[in-house]
C-alpha cells in the first residue's frame, strides 16, 4: 500500500497538530514546485524531475549548504514517488539503528512498498558504517538519499559513491530569499517590518540559508507588532544579532576561502585577495595560520622576482604577533596587497621540483673531487681538492668550473621569468652559461 504523507516536525514528535510551529516548518514546501534555487535538479531538464517523471528513484547523495533544502527535497521526492520514508541522522546513529532501519525495509519491500533511506550528515559515518549500506543499496532493499556539506569525494567511500549519483545543491541566492521573504509576509499577514537597506541585510546575513532567513524573520516578527516602525540595518542587526558567515575553520569552507585567497593573490587581484582575507577573519580563522600562507605565497607564486615578498610576509607574522588583534591584522592586509600586486614567477618552485626528482632517480653521486675538502694527505693523495678555482679570484667572480657529479650531464632546472629582479636573473645566467660552455670548449 502506498506510504502515508510525511509527518511534520511537530507530528513526528507527537505534538498536536495545532501546536505552534517555528516558521520555517510551517512554511516547509509541500511540493517539489515550492522549492526554491534549484531549478538545475527540479527544473524540467533536471535529473530530479526526470526520477519522478519516471516514477524510479536511484540512490543519491546531496552535497550542498545549510539551508538548501536537501531535507525537505528527500521527503517530497518519497512522497511523490510513494515511497516509505525513514530519516535517520549520522550524528546519533550507529550500526544497530542501521540494522533495525534494514529490515524494517526488507519486511516493507515484500509488501510491496519500497524505502527512501534519508541520513543527514552521511559524512559522520565511519568506513564500516558507511559500507553496510553496500547491500541494501544493491538489493533494492533502500533507496538512499544522504546529505552532507562536505565534498563527497573526501568524505565518503569509493564504494558508496560508485553506487549513488552525487547532487550538488546551490546556496539559495538573493531571488530564492526574496521568495522565501514573501512566503513569511503571506503566512504571517503583514510585511516584514524593516527598511529596503535592512531587508537586503537580512538577506546578506542569511548567507544563502532559507532556515536561517526564516528564523530571522520569525524573531523580527515577533518582536515587532503590526504598528511597528519599519527596522533600520542598525537596530535589525542588533535584534537578531550578527550571525557568522558560513565557514567552517576545519573543513570544506577552511580550504575554500584560502585556496580563493591563494590564487587570487597569484592572479595579481589584491582587491578579490582582499575579499577573501576579510572573510576567514570574520569566520574566525586563525590568523597566524594566515600568516603562513603568506609566506608559502611569497616563496611559490613570487619567489626571485621579488625577494621582499618573503621579508614582507614574514614582517606581517612578526607584527601580529607585536599588536595582536584586531592591529595586526593591517599587517596581514598589508602584506596581502604586496603579494597580489608584486611580480609573479614559480621559477624556484619549478626548479626545486625537477631538482629533487632527478636526486631521486640518480641515487647518492658523490661531488666531483675538485669541490672537496682534503684535510688529510690521504685525500690530497686520491685527488680530492685539486685543481679547485676560487671563484672570488675569478674575472667577473665566477670560474664557470663544474659543480655537479662528474657522471651526471649538466641540468637547468632553473629557468627565471622576464619579471621583476627574475629578468636581470637572467641576464647573469646567460653570460654564466656562455663561460662555462666557453670552458668546456677549452677543455
Amino acid at each position: 500500500m502506498p506510504a502515508s504523507k510525511p509527518a511534520t516536525l511537530f507530528e513526528a514528535g507527537g505534538l498536536d497538530a495545532d501546536a505552534p510551529r517555528p516558521l520555517a516548518d510551517r512554511l516547509r514546501p509541500d511540493s517539489l514546485k515550492d522549492v526554491v534555487g534549484q531549478d538545475h535538479l527540479l527544473g524540467a531538464d533536471g535529473i530530479l524531475a526526470r526520477m519522478i517523471e519516471a516514477g524510479r528513484l536511484t540512490s543519491v547523495v546531496f552535497w550542498g549548504p545549510p539551508g538548501s533544502g536537501k531535507t525537505t527535497i528527500a521527503r517530497l521526492l518519497a512522497e511523490h514517488t510513494r515511497f516509505h520514508f525513514e530519516q535517520l541522522s549520522a550524528i546519533h546513529s550507529g550500526v544497530q539503528d542501521l540494522r533495525k532501519v534494514f529490515d524494517a525495509a526488507r519486511t516493507r519491500r515484500r509488501d510491496g512498498v519500497g524505502t527512501v533511506l534519508f541520513v543527514d550528515e552521511v559524512h559522520r559515518f565511519n568506513r564500516a558504517q558507511q559500507d553496510s549500506f553496500l547491500p541494501v543499496m544493491e538489493d533494492g532493499t533502500i533507496v538512499l538519499i544522504g546529505a552532507t556539506t562536505e565534498n563527497p569525494s573526501f568524505e565518503l567511500n569509493s564504494a558508496l559513491l560508485s553506487r549513488a549519483s552525487v547532487l550538488t545543491l546551490n546556496r539559495l541566492d538573493g531571488e530564492a530569499l526574496d521568495v522565501l521573504v514573501g512566503r513569511a509576509e503571506a503566512a504571517e499577514g503583514r510585511a516584514l517590518p524593516l527598511e529596503r537597506d535592512a531587508r537586503e541585510a537580512l538577506k546578506g546575513m542569511a548567507d544563502g540559508d532559507g532556515r536561517a532567513l526564516l528564523n530571522m524573520a520569525e524573531e523580527i516578527f515577533l518582536a515587532n507588532g503590526p504598528d511597528a516602525a519599519p527596522l533600520d540595518t542598525a537596530a535589525m542587526m542588533a535584534l537578531v544579532q550578527r550571525r557568522a558567515p558560513l565557514y567552517d575553520k576545519g573543513q570544506d569552507g577552511h580550504y575554500n576561502l584560502i585556496s580563493a585567497l591563494h590564487k587570487s593573490v597569484r592572479g595579481s587581484d589584491p582587491d578579490a585577495a582582499l575579499y577573501w582575507l576579510a572573510r576567514m577573519l570574520a569566520g574566525g580563522e586563525d590568523p597566524l595560520y594566515i600568516a603562513r600562507r603568506l609566506v608559502r605565497m611569497a616563496v611559490e607564486d613570487i619567489g626571485m622576482a621579488d625577494p621582499q615578498a618573503l621579508v614582507q610576509a614574514n614582517a606581517a607574522k612578526d607584527a601580529y604577533h607585536f599588536l595582536g588583534s584586531p592591529e595586526g591584522e593591517l599587517a596581514l592586509a598589508q602584506t596581502v596587497v604586496y603579494l597580489a600586486v608584486a611580480p609573479k614567477s614559480n621559477a624556484s618552485y619549478v626548479a626545486f621540483k625537477a631538482a629533487s626528482a632527478m636526486a631521486r632517480e640518480e641515487g647518492s653521486l658523490p661531488p666531483p673531487k675538485h669541490i672537496l675538502n682534503a684535510p688529510t694527505d690521504l685525500m690530497k693523495a686520491e685527488g680530492f681538492g685539486a685543481g679547485y678555482e676560487y671563484d672570488h679570484d675569478a674575472e667577473g667572480g665566477v670560474s664557470g668550473q663544474n659543480y655537479f657529479p662528474d657522471s651526471l650531464p649538466r641540468a637547468e632546472f632553473y629557468h627565471p621569468t622576464d619579471r621583476g629582479l627574475e629578468r636581470q636573473i637572467a641576464e647573469r645566467l646567460t653570460a654564466w652559461r656562455k663561460l662555462r660552455l666557453s670552458r668546456e670548449r677549452d677543455t
